[in-house]
């Protein structure tokens, strides 16, 4: 019941996008109220309380505002365009998956990486060239085509090299690309343009990567302090094998670019073009996106047995996400049913009038790692900041919020222990999530000093 329920309220998003209608509005919130209600039962003890809490704090504002019964059922629903879009965006992994992209990646490391800075800059580097693309599909593709070759390595704890190398290069796209939720959020949110967006936090991830391969450098120096006899044995090894190996072809890797720029050129001429929420965007094209990739790899058959398991199995495992989006949901819309918006923004004009709107780009990146802490998703604290914050009033631009709000979405992936990013890698390599958060602080640390840096000189120029 649970699973149809999503599924009907995914549907009538996708159609009020397409055709309005109170009717459908209408419909849509039951959903989302009912999916609510279905849900209490089944989700975990952290997202029931945090669920609870927004739906009592809801209730409560809407209570004493004097809200009529009748308004509590349209508060449901404002995030079905987020969970819409968490639900369709695995759906663009199905197409490397029956590609066999993965056995080029190990072809093109045996044959390529003579050493583990090299390696790790591979591991780390095709983490962030899937991550644009897959999100996070990228982690297990990553993982599994790499840690095989590290056995050819002399490398002590391979858990730790893996996990640091992957969650850093896949944390540094979430910046910009357009598969990932917390861009679609931001941008509909501050309602700047992802042609805009992109222009600077691209250049931000690239830096970002460059800093993590520099870090991981001057690690493996310092531990290492030299090659030394094991790894030129090793890399002797290596070559004799590849010297038997047969001919690989990885011009099919290219596949997986050309799909990437295709994809982040459709989205920005459609944007352009027309008059479509962003998030609604991509939702509506990643099925036929990869229907269409499939079609060229002459598998559809195999693309849409994929889309069937797709949505027996994923949607169900969506339920804490349902629970908690959609009470965050009505918590958001109650704030603004309720008037209470005006309150806080009076409250945050007072704090940047206090303290200097410096001083407050330097604490609000720290939020959504602070909340991530506490378990709460970083889409969500978005939702809540980006609501709660008036660009006009803190005296800064639309555009300078969103590259804020983007750019510490990075710690907050790489060091929240309940989000999904530590939750599946620590599955992948059968660590426990703070191990993994706690082997991620030190380049958050630097990362934050780079952030603050580029909104303090975002500041000024823009």
């Amino acid at each position: 019941m649970v699973r149809l329920l999503f599924f009907i309220a995914i549907s009538l998003y996708l159609i009020s996008n397409i055709y309005s209608h109170s009717i459908i509005e209408i419909l849509l919130s039951l959903a989302a109220f009912l999916a609510v209600v279905w849900s209490i039962a089944t989700v975990g003890k952290i997202v029931l309380t945090f669920g609870i809490f927004f739906l009592a704090a809801g209730f409560l504002m809407l209570y004493s505002s004097g809200t009529s019964w009748g308004e509590y059922i349209f508060a449901f629903g404002p995030m079905m365009n987020l969970l819409t879009l968490f639900a369709l965006i695995p759906i663009l992994a199905l197409p490397i998956k029956l590609g066999g992209y993965a056995n080029d990646v190990e072809g093109v490391i045996r044959k390529k990486v003579k050493s583990k800075d090299q390696l790790y800059m591979v591991s780390s580097g095709t983490s962030f060239f899937l991550s644009s693309f897959m999100n996070l599909a990228a982690l297990p593709m990553t993982y599994y085509s790499i840690r095989p070759s590290l056995n050819s390595f002399p490398i002590q704890d391979k858990e730790r090299f893996m996990s640091r190398s992957i969650t850093h290069g896949f944390a540094m796209p979430v910046l910009w690309t357009p598969v990932t939720p917390i861009v679609g959020v931001v941008i509909e949110m501050t309602g700047v343009s992802y042609t805009g967006v992109i222009t600077y936090l691209v250049p931000l991830s690239i830096v970002g990567l460059l800093l993590d391969w520099f870090m991981a450098k001057l690690h493996i120096r310092r531990n290492d302090g030299s090659v030394n006899k094991e790894e030129a044995e090793t890399k002797q090894q290596i070559s004799a094998t590849l010297e038997v190996s047969q001919e690989k072809s990885h011009a099919r890797l290219l596949h997986i670019i050309l799909a990437i720029l295709l994809l982040n050129i459709v989205v920005m001429i459609t944007e352009y073009f027309f008059e479509l929420s962003f998030i609604f965007t991509i939702s509506l094209l990643v099925i036929p996106f990869s229907l269409a990739w499939a079609v060229l790899l002459k598998k559809p058959k195999n693309f849409f047995e994929g889309l069937k398991g797709h949505f027996s199995t994923h949607l169900l495992k969506m339920k804490d996400q349902f629970f908690l989006f959609l009470s965050a949901g009505f918590f958001i819309s109650a704030i603004n049913m309720s008037g209470m918006d005006q309150s806080i923004n009076k409250v945050i004009e007072s704090l940047v009038n206090s303290i200097g709107i410096q001083f407050v780009l330097i604490i609000l990146p720290f939020i959504p790692l602070l909340f991530a802490f506490l378990g709460l998703h970083p889409a969500v604290t978005f939702v809540l900041v980006v609501e709660a914050l008036n660009p006009d009033v803190l005296g800064i631009s639309h555009l300078l919020l969103a590259l804020m709000m983007l750019g510490s979405a990075v710690p907050a992936f790489l060091m929240g222990p309940y989000n999904a990013t530590i939750g599946v890698m620590s599955n992948i390599v059968e660590k426990p999530p703070f191990q993994i958060s706690n082997w991620n602080i030190s380049f958050c640390a630097v990362y934050f000093v780079l952030l603050l840096t580029a909104l303090q000189i975002g500041h000024v120029l823009i």
